[in-house]
């Protein structure tokens, strides 16, 4: 299989040394990319309408965010087209409002995804661990309790056909498993797949917790497992099933990486991955969305580059000042603005960037979050306004206070409220259902990576939380209470909280 390995390797090399090419010139690179994404602009209705005839337009193309594209992207109610090229399928994620988006994807698009894979293969063949057995599984996204079969299913459909037909043989990858919409089952045929793929060597997954449900429900299983795969593994195998805590490095010897976010809220899971397999490279996704791959986490570079030669970036700092790629300095954080090749032109997405350093003329970008108020532990990336129109469905009419905290450990959240005439579990019911109106907090409640929501009722809690934060540095006149807290309270925290309340 090693020979295989480094023939796919070396089928990677041309585009592999194109990119790097590219790194030395970011400023020349960037130019023309922006010159290809401007030329699909003019050709499209969208450029029409907004006079665009030259690059020399460019800064007349507003900056917008989805909910000003709201009308051109939604494929049921499509007015003005992006993009001159056919639109293959629109892809599903969640917006501003915490209510669903969608994505088109044209093929260029898609190349752009299948770029960023090509290159980071080969960066890890040639710098990374040294596989031998090749056996990969990649992430499946099951559309729970929905039968919805438009939307990209697992990883590798954001590659082209031939990459999809070449890595097949490679894959761990249950029949059907993406059709499944019942949480459990899901989690049962994965784990039944994962126990049986001995040589497993690669997993490529989104959030760390993903991968943690599904240890979890292994632990948790053991008996029917083993009972199921009693004449489809080694006896060895059954017997490391059997312990009390399950020598995961002992059940795949082979693994070498885990693929995953580890910035951000991913931070703390992916850690606690590493401590889980010791001696397997975690390594993190780099910064790449439903709209457009924006980073490659490359070993060579010692970071995370900038897909420069697909995607055209802008980027504001603070006081609204634009730059462009070559322009960032080391150590600044900055707002990313894009332009891809799927029809999005000077898109705002959001995500908050800090220049880590410079590789081959080329800064390396670190993930920092979101620039909006957004918690994100698990990747249900709930957002201030849809939080705040969550909470007014629940009539709290008698309540002066209130504040959504993400908790890291175990994920999930708890509301504070200062009064309520309702008790704390029926408005944790209410909050659940209500927060559930988001696809993905549906979703990571599904699957388990997201606990149920807890409910905590005092007339004390501003008062407390104003002297917890006084002493932790705060000044009290700036001391805010926002509806949705995007950094996760420790459970220690919580514990101290609910201690001064009792007290009081």
């Amino acid at each position: 299989m090693r020979p295989i390995i480094q023939l796919f390797g070396q089928i990677l090399a041309p585009t592999a040394r194109r990119f790097h090419q590219a790194l030395d010139n970011p400023e020349l690179t960037q130019t023309s990319v922006q010159r290809e994404i401007c030329d699909r602009l003019i050709k499209s209705e969208y450029g029409k309408t907004l006079g665009i005839h030259s690059v020399d337009d460019w800064q007349r193309v507003p900056i917008v965010d989805y909910d000003a594209l709201e009308p051109c992207l939604n494929q049921k109610q499509q007015q003005i087209s992006l993009t001159p090229e056919p639109i293959l399928f629109y892809e599903k994620t969640s917006g501003s409002s915490g209510a669903i988006k969608w994505i088109p994807y044209t093929q260029s698009l898609r190349r752009s995804f299948n770029q960023m894979f090509c290159i980071w293969a080969h960066d890890l063949i040639v710098h990374g661990p040294k596989f031998s057995t090749g056996k990969l599984y990649p992430c499946i996204s099951p559309q729970l309790n929905v039968a919805d079969s438009e939307t990209l299913q697992d990883d590798l459909d954001y590659l082209d056909g031939w990459l999809r037909w070449f890595l097949r043989p490679w894959l761990v990858m249950p029949n059907k498993l993406n059709r499944l919409h019942d949480a459990n089952l899901f989690k049962h045929q994965l784990a039944l797949a994962l126990l049986e793929a001995e040589k497993l060597e690669i997993i490529s997954i989104w959030s760390p917790s993903f991968l943690q449900v599904h240890l979890k429900y292994i632990q948790e299983n053991q008996d029917l497992l083993r009972t199921e795969l009693h004449n489809r593994i080694s006896h060895h195998r059954l017997q490391l099933l059997s312990e009390s805590n399950i020598p995961w490095m002992q059940l795949w010897p082979n693994l070498k990486l885990i693929s995953c976010w580890d910035s951000a809220n991913a931070a703390d899971r992916a850690q606690g991955l590493r401590s889980q397999f010791p001696g397997v490279l975690i390594q993190g996704k780099g910064l790449l969305a439903t709209e457009a791959p924006m980073t490659i986490p490359l070993i060579v570079a010692g970071g995370c580059v900038p897909v420069l030669d697909e995607v055209f970036f802008e980027f504001e700092d603070d006081a609204g000042f634009l730059y462009g790629l070559h322009q960032l300095n080391i150590g600044k954080e900055y707002t990313i603005i894009l332009s891809q090749k799927g029809g999005l032109y000077r898109y705002r997405i959001g995500d908050r960037i800090r220049v880590t350093h410079y590789y081959r003329h080329t800064p390396c970008l670190e993930f920092l979050g979101r620039h909006q108020a957004v918690s994100d532990l698990v990747g249900e990336k709930l957002q201030e306004t849809f939080v705040n129109n969550a909470l007014t469905l629940l009539n709290l009419q008698e309540t002066n206070f209130k504040s959504l905290m993400p908790i890291a450990d175990p994920p999930h959240y708890i509301l504070l409220l200062d009064s309520a005439k309702q008790t704390p579990e029926i408005i944790a019911q209410q909050l659940d259902l209500a927060l559930s109106e988001s696809y993905h907090y549906k979703r990571a409640r599904s699957l388990g990576q997201l606990a149920a929501p807890q409910v905590l009722i005092s007339s004390q809690i501003p008062e407390v939380l104003v002297s917890h934060r006084i002493r932790t540095g705060r000044i009290w006149g700036g001391i805010k209470h926002p509806i949705l807290a995007t950094s996760p309270i420790s459970t220690e925290f919580l514990q101290e909280l609910k201690l001064e309340i009792a007290q009081k």
